[in-house]
């Protein structure tokens, strides 16, 4: 009894607000009606390489987007959640450099969704790395933190540090290519951790995919590991413009 009255008085001192317009919620780490309503989740048909949405009658159907048609992924399937595109990309900034890694729980809750059909009981995730500088400056991964609390939703493994960013890439521009060359030897496995790997299905996890390259670097870095197949779920899918 003790412990339901103190929940009240917290909510009473600290109620539930939205995370996107701080405007009060029935629930913690929760949209509000309008919020919800505004932000782009991906509902609808989407590439099952790259999760981008597509125009198509059929949630279900399997289908690809011209991009992984012209050249194909080094994965397997890949999801996305939202759309980076307005609201969502003020959430998605708000947790990357606005210091907010409290909405890393919701914002798991989302991909969960998305991700019951990628994951199996001996799935293990595996976050796309930092480089320590950057994580020393910003002071967490905020794919480690999205694939930690999504680990502990689907019942799975986590391994955070599996891959290493060798490499402190300057903010990638440009066309797929580009980007690619930039990744070239970026990413290397850990491997001290093979053997978590091994055998095993990997779901790579970041926060945004524009063209697919850092996570192209992360599927050929953890090939020498000899997983049984890889997998990839973003936060969110840049939609390029053809």
């Amino acid at each position: 009894m003790k412990f339901r009255q103190a929940q009240t008085l917290l909510k009473m001192i600290y109620p539930a607000r939205c995370v996107g317009c701080g405007d009060l919620v029935e629930g913690d780490f929760g949209l509000c009606g309008t919020c919800w309503r505004d932000t782009p989740f991906v509902t609808g048909l989407s590439c099952d390489a790259c999760g981008v949405p597509l125009l198509g009658p059929d949630p279900t159907e399997i289908a690809h987007c011209d991009a992984c048609l012209l050249s194909a992924r080094p994965w397997d399937r890949g999801r996305a959640v939202l759309e980076y595109d307005g609201l969502s990309r003020k959430l998605v900034m708000r947790l990357k450099h606005g210091d907010r890694t409290d909405m890393a729980r919701p914002m798991a809750g989302w991909m969960e969704r998305k991700a019951r059909d990628l994951a199996r009981p001996d799935t293990i995730l595996v976050p796309v790395p930092l480089h320590w500088k950057r994580l020393f400056k910003r002071t967490y991964n905020q794919a480690a933190l999205l694939s930690e609390r999504l680990a502990a939703r689907l019942e799975v493994s986590h391994c955070p540090d599996a891959l290493i960013r060798k490499t402190a890439t300057a903010p990638m521009k440009g066309e797929r290519d580009v980007r690619l060359e930039t990744m070239k030897d970026a990413i290397a496995l850990n491997e001290k951790r093979i053997a978590r790997i091994e055998g095993r299905p990997v779901l790579l996890v970041d926060d945004v995919m524009t063209t697919g390259a850092t996570l192209e670097a992360c599927t050929l870095a953890l090939a020498p590991a000899s997983p049984r197949k890889i997998d990839v779920i973003t936060l969110a899918r840049v939609a390029l413009d053809p």
